[in-house]
């Protein structure tokens, strides 16, 4: 699809991969691109329009996307880790925290703007993933059960999708450089390659992004016996 001339909203891009995402847009030559935020006041960029939305409240959701009813971009970018949840001790709090924003965000936010993209030609909606989608995590099995259904959630909606000619496009990547990966020195990509790689995505009309080599690993085996 054409990324020149577009309009598209982002959710969470004050920051990290999201306002890399934000930044690729305008780069690529979208004309309006919606910063969908909880606080508008904490965007940096004047180039985008700011939008309050919070993608855990219903009615936040459906004013944002009463307000960009001209998109057919949509990215779902926004997202918490629930690191605070311990597999085996301790509250469930962060865990829920996680399915909340990761899944069931997600899952508003498509519900609102399908609509919206079906009017507008259909367009893409792009859905932030990761490598934990497909690789239960001890250190923080919430965060990665939420985006396990999260990827459950994408592929369901390629399916619905795609008779009203909506691209549907799954990101996956191991660790970014961001806030979010912040408590750890492993390798890690850049939100500006993540960024770059699905515009190029979106322009060949591929429906999945496999950012870096661990999530391309990671895809490959998927058809391996379960290890003990």
């Amino acid at each position: 699809m054409e990324i020149k001339g577009s309009v598209a909203l982002v959710t969470g891009a004050n920051r990290g991969i999201g306002r890399a995402f934000a930044r690729a847009l305008i780069d690529h030559g979208a004309k309006k691109v919606y910063a969908g935020v909880r606080d508008p006041a904490g965007v940096p960029d004047p180039d985008v329009v700011p939008v309050r939305l919070d993608v855990t409240d219903e009615e936040s959701v459906a004013s944002a996307a009463f307000i960009a009813s001209d998109v057919s971009i949509v990215v779902n970018n926004a997202g918490v880790g629930g690191a605070s949840t311990k597999l085996l001790e301790g509250a469930f709090d962060g865990a829920r925290q996680a399915m909340e924003v990761n899944y069931f965000g997600t899952w508003a936010v498509a519900r609102a703007f399908a609509p919206v993209l079906a009017r507008n030609g259909g367009g893409a909606l792009v859905n932030m993933l990761s490598v934990a989608s497909w690789v239960g995590q001890p250190e923080f099995p919430g965060y990665a059960a939420s985006k396990a259904a999260q990827w459950s959630l994408t592929d369901a909606l390629r399916k619905a999708l795609r008779a009203q000619g909506t691209l549907v496009v799954g990101v996956h990547a191991g660790f970014v450089d961001t806030d979010l990966s912040a408590w750890t020195d492993a390798p890690k990509i850049s939100a500006g390659t993540v960024a770059e790689l699905t515009m190029d995505a979106l322009l060949r009309d591929q429906a999945e992004v496999l950012a870096d080599e661990q999530s391309r690993s990671v895809k490959a085996a998927l058809s391996e016996p379960v290890g003990r």
